[in-house]
Formats: structure tokens, sequence, C-alpha cells
């Protein structure tokens, strides 16, 4: 028997897949008519997250953040199995991870944290990554019931909070690629480029190409071998700048970016390669 607690739309699909699997599988829900709408399917649906881990070996979370993943836990531990395992696949922050899992081995409970890069539909189809560190013998463990569920799992060490660490570093990126685009569009607003127009760019040009060497270059701090000066990168975002003013359209981004040009560069490396951005990260 699994238990999952949690059922938005990531929690939701992977009951759906477990299923598929021929998987017998009690929820719970916060919001019961999200649980409730499982029931076709052949799920044992609880209104008490305690009641919903009774029998069941293993206890999967899909929550919203530290807060939440505490309070349930809270509520549940008392009825857990001798044996059960708790995997947690809540986006939560390192700290939180670390103690959360302190405090369940001093009572003897396995934890594991397996937070994903996934949307809903890839929950379905049991596709993208997964992530999973802790205790070897844990993670071993886990490893057959959780490499079904994913079509990658990565494993990153012993430290039970190095997967909570490396979903906040993916999520970041995530975050600024997906503003970032936003403010390419809103620059391409001002110049009178439709945005359909606008990606029309990605079909000959993609800068996740580059992401790598860009990675390898600031790992190496070769500054001193300019492909793009800093201040001719921070001359094109004074272009970029000038145009969405001139058009009265905001960014939201570049303004950011280019105030961190302007200390690096009075620092004195206008001259150096544009990575140079990211020295202080490095020290």
């Amino acid at each position: 028997m699994i238990a999952f607690l949690g059922m938005g739309l990531l929690g939701s699909n992977f009951v759906r897949a477990l299923r598929r699997r021929g998987e017998e599988v009690q929820v719970w829900n916060r919001t019961a008519s999200k649980a409730r709408a499982l029931e076709p399917i052949g799920v044992r649906v609880h209104e008490d997250a305690a009641a919903a881990v009774r029998g069941a070996s293993r206890v999967h979370l899909t929550l919203g953040d530290d807060a939440s993943v505490d309070d349930v836990l809270a509520r549940v531990v008392p009825a857990l199995e001798p044996d059960a395992v708790v995997v947690d696949h809540t986006t939560t922050t390192a700290s939180g991870t670390r103690e959360r899992a302190a405090r369940l081995h001093e009572r003897g409970i396995t934890f594991v944290h397996a937070p994903v890069f996934m949307g809903p539909q890839q929950a379905l189809e049991s596709s993208g990554l997964m992530l999973v560190s802790g205790d070897p013998a844990h993670v071993a463990a886990a490893r057959p019931h959780l490499a079904p569920m994913t079509g990658k799992l990565i494993e990153l060490g012993p430290e039970v909070e190095t997967a909570a660490s490396f979903k906040l570093l993916g999520n970041l990126f995530l975050m600024f690629l997906t503003t970032g685009l936003a403010d390419m569009l809103s620059l391409g607003k001002a110049l009178g480029i439709a945005p359909a127009d606008a990606v029309t760019l990605f079909e000959h040009f993609n800068p996740g190409a580059t992401i790598g060497a860009r990675a390898k270059r600031m790992l190496e701090a070769k500054f001193t071998e300019p492909s793009w000066e800093l201040g001719m990168a921070r001359k094109d975002a004074r272009l970029m700048l000038e145009e969405a003013a001139r058009a009265g359209v905001p960014l939201a981004v570049l303004p950011a970016i280019a105030a961190r040009m302007d200390q690096v560069i009075a620092e004195g490396h206008a001259s150096d390669d544009w990575t140079v951005l990211g020295k202080d990260a490095l020290r």
C-alpha cells in the first residue's frame, strides 16, 4: 500500500501513474474535493491525513513548502507503520530538509527527499527528472520505487539536503530564463516586433548551447581573454534600455543586470570577458 499526501496537479498525476501500474494507493489532500476526484480510478480517499498513512509501506508527499510538510508530518508520524518510508517530493529549503531528516531519524523513521524537475504531464507519463540524496542505504532501498516514477533519477550523494539545494538552483535558473524571455518579448514590443515573430529567433539561435562554455569560463576565471568585453556588453544593455524607455515599455531584469555591470566595470573590469559578472560567486 502506498499513501500519497497532497493532490495538486503533480501529486494527482503521480497517483494516476501509480494506478496504471497496478499499485494500491490511498490519498489525502487538504481540500478534500481534489482527492475525491481520483476515486473513479480506484484510489481510496481519506479526509484525515493520519488515516491515509495507516497500512502504507511508503508515504509520498507533494506539498507546498517546509511549513506544510512539517505540519502534515506532525499529524501523520504517530500513525506511520514501523517500517514505513517517507519520500518527500516537495520543493523545500536545504536547511529545513536537513533539520526534518534529523528529527525523523531520531524517531527511527526513514526519510528520503526526492524533488523533481517535471510538470504534471511528465508525472503522468513517468518522464522528467527526479533528484535524490541522503543515506546511501535509504536511497538504495527507495531507488526501485522511485525510478519507475521518472524518466531519470539522479543521485546526488549522502547529504540529505543536497537534492533540495540543487532543486532550488534549477528553479532559480528557470526563473531567470523565463523572466529574461519576458524582457526579450517586451523589448520586441518596444521595437515593433510581434511576440510570435520575436521567438522565431530561436529557430536559428540557440543560447542554451553556450551555457556549459560560459560556466566553464567562470569556473576557470578566464576573464582576461574576452570573447565579449564587459564594456561592450554594457553598451548593448544601454541600447536596449534606451529603446525600451523610448517606447515606454518597462523591463524587469535588464535594469538589475545593467546595475551589476556598472558595479563590476567600476572595479576595473570593463575590458574583461563579461563572464566576470560571476566573479564574486567564485571567491
